[in-house]
């Protein structure tokens, strides 16, 4: 048991560091938005490259958003019954439904991997004004979809514990 507590916390550590990472692309995103717009309309130069990395900005901010919020449980659930079970019902409901999550985990870091490869292969950049290399982000999607998995993988061994547990609750 220390050693799943061990792991816990080493998977909580890194969601936490992607949650910071995350607060400071929503500050980055905030701050070069309103100076995009400054620029475009006030003083009549738009920018070549802003909203460009914003995008890019906001692809990132979905990767380590998504681990952050469900290692925190920040997800919307459909609460109307599951809201009335007991930890243990909730526990078999969640190892019943992470079958399609991990399909779905499964399928984009695979893709993920091959995109990001290609990326790589190809040094892909941006058709802009200003080329941005793409690549970078490409190739953290897969690597953010691999935290979300552990996250998972977290849950489920909580769940099957809470299962099997001898409380009542």
């Amino acid at each position: 048991m220390k050693i799943w507590n061990m792991i816990e916390k080493g998977i909580d550590g890194l969601v936490e560091i992607m949650g910071k990472i995350g607060w400071i692309l929503v500050l980055y995103c905030m701050v070069l938005g309103v100076s995009d717009v400054f620029l475009r309309y006030v003083l009549n130069a738009p920018s070549l490259w802003i909203g460009t990395t914003i995008q890019a900005a906001m692809v990132l901010m979905a990767c380590v958003g998504g681990a952050y919020a469900l290692n925190h449980n920040a997800f919307v659930k459909l609460d109307l019954f599951y809201a009335n079970f007991s930890r243990k019902k909730k526990a078999f409901c969640d190892i019943l439904t992470v079958v399609y999550t991990l399909l779905f985990l499964g399928v984009l870091i695979w893709k993920g991997i091959a995109a990001a490869q290609l990326s790589i292969k190809f040094k892909q950049m941006t058709p802009t004004g200003v080329p941005i290399p793409i690549y970078p982000i490409k190739t953290f999607i897969p690597f953010a979809g691999g935290v979300v998995l552990l996250v998972v993988i977290k849950k489920l061994v909580n769940d099957i514990i809470t299962l099997f547990s001898s409380e009542s609750k």
